[in-house]
């Protein structure tokens, strides 16, 4: 209801409430007498009329006030429930909204952890996965092992198999009756009928095997390792049917090593004295890449018992060796009145057809080695060599006699320097020298160690040797290899003073030697019953030929192609060299009498071409 509506039913309200009451209140009798003549005439005036239908319209008016005051008190009770219902709807809403807010913290936590379930499940999925995989992978690397085993196992032991086999060859235009290894310090002068005679020769005899051994100890990591092949003869060896050569010791040895860089190393291995690729490590050893076991002019190494210590600090590698001493000798025109060694005893399993020195200690040999990823190798060092005879100065007498028999040592020794860098990442250029007294044995040659004086004591032989390298790698299957090498043992002679010798020239390549028959071809030298050197396996040797070597030198070019290389089945490789080889001599007496004005003085000359092919297969 609006306001005006209420102001106009207030109004109608307060003019009933005062004019009409009066008016009726004074009017009553006359309106019933009215009324009763109304009824009896039956006649209504128009006041009457107006009055009558203003109290019906008041009477309307009230019932509709009445209606609509109900309808009000109708409504406010409606609003007073609605309120109420609105009250409670609020409370409801307040506690819905509570839970609302509960349960969405609850939705948003076990949304949260539905994200986090699910990243857990997918974390797990991909652990799975790569657990999977992992399996996977392990599954085939234990079955590669199985099947193709890396090393084989033994308690706590690795044996690692190495070999390798071999078909080889070599072709020799002037023969030295030689297999696939060649004796450089016999390339026969134009004097011997060899020397006219060319040689090829197959071997298998340098195949290889071996195997090393590993177990880390903790503190120590021990290494065991054999190596062997077949450049060995028997008694019985020959190859009219069977070449049937025997197995040889190559290198055998044992080590422990630290985690600190000191190693020991016992055994028969290389020599200290041998250039090594890292360190001075063992089985690093940088040979030439010849076909040649006898290897190259100008190449110093031995392979003999030794006890090495050494010690690597960084890149710096400090290394000394005592290894098995012996001695090659050479002289002319010396006295009986010395000695040096013996025949081998069978009883002390030696060979009984060798000689040996009677050595008084070990050769002593330190080296210090570097390395570095970019400038290469290098390594200087030296070694001392004693050297041990008895002599009899007593022998020149005119009744000769052993007693003041006395021995004689004599120290030798020498220097090293080796040198191995990369140029490009596809060549090396490699340096080594070896150079003193008494250390001949040290090269490839082996040109003497030791001469003799006229009084029987020993003299150390200058010696030296060099050789130069170029290693090629123009592709990864292809090397390719160039190497020039010399070696040089020095004239050593001294005058003799005792008895009847006196005046004759006593020691290492002596001018009076006599060189005039080098040149000269003779005929074969004997008969017999064919046995080794008999007829007719006896070709002439050069008569009145002293020949005492000043220097050998060699130059070589070859290659390696690797045909197919594999981690697990190895690698196939074929190789061809070329090396042309020349043994110079000191000059010696050629004609007319030492020390006369007509006396003439030559040196011989030996060359020789030789060809090598190799086809190697080498395991895994």
């Amino acid at each position: 209801m609006t306001k005006q509506l209420k102001a106009a039913v207030a109004m109608m309200l307060i003019v009933g409430s005062t004019s009409f009451p009066a008016q009726t209140t004074a009017s009553a009798p006359k309106t019933a007498k009215t009324h009763k003549r109304v009824v009896k005439k039956a006649v209504e005036s128009a006041t009457e009329r107006q009055i009558r239908e203003l109290r019906e319209q008041m009477q309307n008016q009230q019932a509709q006030i009445d209606a609509l005051k109900q309808m009000n008190a109708d409504k406010d009770a409606k609003l007073a429930s609605a309120a109420q219902d609105a009250q409670a709807a609020n409370t409801a809403a307040a506690t819905a909204t509570a839970q609302v807010q509960s349960v969405s913290s609850s939705v948003q936590a076990n949304s949260d952890q539905v994200t986090a379930l699910n990243s857990t499940v997918s974390d797990l999925k991909a652990s799975n996965s790569g657990l999977a995989q992992t399996i996977s992978d392990t599954k085939k690397d234990l079955t590669d092992k199985i099947e193709s085993p890396l090393a084989l196992h033994y308690k706590g032991v690795t044996i690692t198999p190495v070999a390798f086999f071999a078909l080889e060859s070599v072709f020799r235009t002037r023969s030295m009756n030689s297999d696939i290894n060649t004796p450089f310090n016999a390339t026969p002068y134009q004097g011997a009928g060899e020397a006219h005679t060319s040689e090829f020769n197959f071997s298998g005899r340098q195949s290889r095997i071996g195997a090393l051994f590993t177990g880390n100890a903790g503190a120590f990591r021990l290494n065991g390792y054999v190596e062997a092949d077949f450049l060995s003869a028997g008694a019985s060896s020959n190859e009219n049917q069977s070449n049937s050569y025997t197995l040889r010791q190559r290198q055998i040895f044992g080590q422990a090593a630290t985690e600190k860089g000191f190693t020991v190393t016992g055994g028969q291995m290389w020599s200290l004295v041998t250039e090594t690729k890292v360190g001075t490590d063992n089985r690093t050893e940088n040979l030439p890449m010849t076909v040649d076991p006898q290897y190259h002019v100008g190449f110093s190494w031995a392979r003999q018992p030794a006890l090495r210590l050494q010690q690597k600090i960084g890149g710096l590698t400090a290394a000394v060796s005592l290894e098995e001493a012996q001695t090659i000798y050479s002289a002319s025109n010396q006295n009986a009145n010395f000695f040096l060694g013996g025949g081998g005893a069978g009883g002390g399993l030696l060979n009984l057809t060798a000689n040996y020195t009677n050595d008084i200690a070990p050769d002593v040999i330190v080296k210090f080695a570097y390395d570095t990823k970019r400038y290469g190798h290098y390594e200087v060092g030296g070694l001392t060599r004693f050297f041990r005879d008895r002599y009899y100065p007593n022998q020149t007498l005119t009744v000769p006699s052993a007693a003041g028999g006395l021995n004689d040592t004599k120290v030798g020794g020498g220097f090293i320097a080796n040198a191995r860098f990369p140029v490009t990442k596809y060549a090396d250029i490699g340096i080594h020298t070896l150079g003193g007294t008494g250390v001949g044995r040290y090269g490839t040659s082996t040109l003497p160690d030791v001469t003799v004086h006229p009084d029987g004591t020993l003299a150390p032989i200058k010696a030296y040797q060099g050789l130069f390298s170029v290693e090629l790698h123009p592709m990864k299957k292809l090397d390719v290899f160039g190497y020039a090498g010399g070696e040089y043992a020095q004239r050593t002679v001294y005058l003799s003073t005792v008895g009847a010798d006196a005046g004759k020239l006593v020691g290492y390549a002596p001018l009076s030697g006599s060189n005039a028959g080098c040149n000269t071809e003779t005929l074969p030298t004997s008969t017999g019953n064919g046995l080794a050197g008999a007829a007719p396996y006896n070709p002439g040797t050069p008569a009145n030929c002293a020949g005492v070597t000043r220097a050998v030198i060699a130059g070589t070019a070859g290659f390696t192609y690797r045909v197919y290389s594999s981690p697990r089945y190895g690698r196939l490789q074929y190789q061809g060299v070329y090396t042309y080889l020349t043994r110079e001599a000191w000059s010696g007496l050629t004609s007319g009498t030492f020390g006369s004005a007509t006396a003439t003085y030559g040196s011989p000359k030996a060359t020789n071409n030789m060809i090598f092919t190799g086809m190697r297969y080498y395991i895994p």
